[in-house]
């Protein structure tokens, strides 16, 4: 397939303005009726000059409602698979986009991007690289840092949320849809940006998309975990989590236990401290490895702290079963949790460290599932489908 003429045209001629502004005319009022579309932060976006919209990508749908953010034409990637059929490559080439191969550094696109902020346009680019419909946001590529470093041009952070419901097949459905725009990123400009460089600057604008995000109440991204229990169960759960990312706090219940533990050899990214120095509510995942007789005691004591960002885990050694399911409907309904999962163990705490080792995850909300299975396949463990029955998110008042 070639390509060329899409870039060619994006760099040298820009938006058809006639086409861009009739489709623009229908789709705005059209997005702001039949979606409800909400925007925020549009201050935040520069009037003129060359700027740089780093969004997280739900739906097809996204660029539309970037594009409406802003009052003049903007530029975006689009898969090449979108330009095989020559009228639809025309049309969207028309409205700003041009292709990108994807899963490849494609320098032509990059080349393209440069062109088009160097003359003064605004660029929406897609870090996680594919959409990412279900969940939190995906994990970022550091082209958006590279852009922002090699042309200097501001990045604003942006997040969309709702797109992921519009669609049913081929069917448009009416659907909530906000987005929100953080305020303007800078970069100090460089020629060619490190491979290491452009991976830090990336660092610095994805949490702010990932603000946004949360803003808009979409689901955080696990970054901070406790563990409650320093026991093989609590000292191997502490270990995978750390292996999987996240930066983990192994809770004991006295100083003295917290004290010896910090001498001791603790894996990467695991710190030891006592329950009464954990801050719950800024918890992403807190999991409760301690003897289920203590489990009422550690939810009297640390249930009204608990926060609605937070996902409890629950290991129980064995195959998970209906037995699971009463301290999991006691953790449901003594805390503000925003969810409560179970993970059966089959093979004991021991065996969670080994090559191959694999558990069961029973979760009623499919969102915090998929991202807790996310970190445990990335910690190496296998996690298999279960049927055991699960606690279903309480519904919280409007």
């Amino acid at each position: 397939m070639d390509l060329s003429r899409y870039h060619a045209r994006a760099r040298e001629h820009g938006v058809n303005r006639v086409v861009y502004w009739v489709v623009r005319a229908v789709v705005q009022p059209a997005m702001r009726i039949w979606f409800r579309l909400e925007r925020h932060g549009r201050e935040n976006i520069p009037n003129s000059g060359p700027v740089i919209l780093a969004a997280n990508h739900r739906s097809f749908l996204d660029p539309f409602v970037v594009g409406v953010c802003l009052r003049r034409p903007v530029y975006f990637v689009a898969k090449q698979e979108l330009f095989a059929k020559r009228w639809q490559g025309w049309l969207l080439n028309a409205l700003g986009a041009f292709p990108i191969r994807r899963g490849e550094s494609d320098e032509e696109a990059v080349a393209t991007s440069k062109e088009i902020l160097a003359r003064g346009d605004a660029v929406v680019i897609f870090p996680e690289g594919t959409r990412i419909r279900t969940g939190s946001l995906g994990a970022p590529k550091r082209g958006v840092g590279r852009l922002a470093l090699e042309t200097g041009a501001p990045v604003v952070p942006i997040a969309v949320a709702g797109t992921e419901h519009t669609r049913r097949g081929w069917v448009i459905r009416p659907a909530k849809v906000r987005a929100r725009c953080g305020r303007p990123l800078t970069f100090p400009r460089v020629d060619a940006a490190s491979r290491s460089l452009a991976e830090r600057v990336t660092e610095r604008i994805w949490p702010c998309v990932e603000l946004q995000w949360e803003w808009l109440g979409g689901l955080p991204a696990m970054h901070k975990a406790a563990v409650i229990g320093a026991g093989e169960m609590g000292g191997a759960m502490a270990a995978i989590l750390a292996r999987a990312g996240l930066e983990v706090q192994l809770a004991c219940r006295t100083a003295a236990q917290a004290d010896r533990l910090s001498r001791a050899s603790l894996p990467d990214g695991v710190s030891a401290c006592t329950v009464a120095d954990l801050e719950p509510a800024t918890l992403d995942l807190l999991v409760l490895a301690t003897p289920l007789r203590a489990l009422t005691g550690v939810v009297a004591r640390l249930g009204d702290d608990i926060g609605h960002r937070t996902t409890i885990l629950l290991p129980v050694r064995g195959e998970l079963g209906a037995h699971a399911v009463p301290a999991a409907r006691h953790l449901r309904e003594r805390t503000r949790a925003a969810a409560v999962a179970s993970l059966g163990v089959p093979h004991g705490a021991g065996a969670l460290l080994r090559d191959g080792a694999h558990a069961d995850l029973a979760c009623g909300d499919s969102d915090r599932c998929r991202q807790l299975r996310e970190a445990l396949l990335r910690a190496g463990l296998e996690i298999r489908a279960t049927d055991a029955p699960a606690v279903a998110p309480m519904r919280r008042a409007a």
